[in-house]
């Protein structure tokens, strides 16, 4: 959301900040009024995905609509327990900024949340996007089951080569397997709904991903 002069490396365990032990406070959801802690009802399904600045990320996906039960934005990928939103800018917890999409398979698939979102951000872009520069604004999917896994790594090779045939460089997302998800402050949620007019730093490549919708892949 912000300018900072900061390393493009993730920080080691030493060089983390501390964090704390307990959890940081927030609401219900400001569209829907839902719990975005939970509990979710039985059978749903949970996905987490960083794509740039978390405010302009969450709201692509909470416009997707029927199967969509909740998004939040928070933390994922660091070091440092509970952190706040103030720690994750300044580099030193190894945090990228990610939304959270908890969602009803039987009526959106996860190919549905693969396609929208590798097309609302710029995946070659390594440690920032656009004018955001910094550790949490990398692009990343980080996965709860083997076949969101799979689903996540052929829908990346699949797009690499769309945006390599436009002219591209290669894709720098990571894929790894779901870190602990840490909620962030209760400004943050929604805060595109909350605020129309607020920042969103997010700009796609205006590349189609070819990742097909109909087939469920969860």
């Amino acid at each position: 959301m912000f300018m900072f002069k900061k390393s493009a490396a993730l920080p080691t365990q030493e060089q983390a900040l501390p964090g704390r032990a307990n959890a940081i406070r927030t609401a219900k959801h400001f569209l829907n009024g839902r719990d975005l802690k939970g509990p979710y009802l039985q059978g749903l399904e949970s996905a987490v995905f960083g794509l740039g600045c978390f405010w302009g990320a969450e709201r692509k996906f909470w416009e997707l609509g029927e199967g969509i039960h909740v998004t939040a934005v928070g933390y994922a990928g660091g070091r440092t327990p509970n952190p706040t939103y103030e720690e994750v800018c300044s580099g030193r917890t190894g945090h990228n900024e990610v939304v959270l999409v908890v969602y009803d398979q039987k009526k959106i698939s996860y190919a549905a949340l693969l396609k929208t979102f590798w097309e609302s951000h710029d995946p070659t872009q390594g440690m920032r996007q656009g004018n955001d520069v910094g550790t949490q604004y990398r692009s990343g999917i980080y996965t709860y089951t083997p076949a969101q896994r799979q689903a996540a790594e052929a829908s990346k090779a699949m797009y690499e080569k769309a945006l390599k045939g436009t002219g591209y460089g290669a894709v720098t997302t990571e894929i790894v397997e779901a870190p602990e998800f840490y909620f962030a402050e209760e400004y943050h949620q929604q805060y595109l709904a909350k605020n129309p007019s607020g920042y969103c730093g997010l700009g796609g490549t205006g590349v189609s991903c070819p990742i097909g919708i109909p087939a469920a892949a969860h």
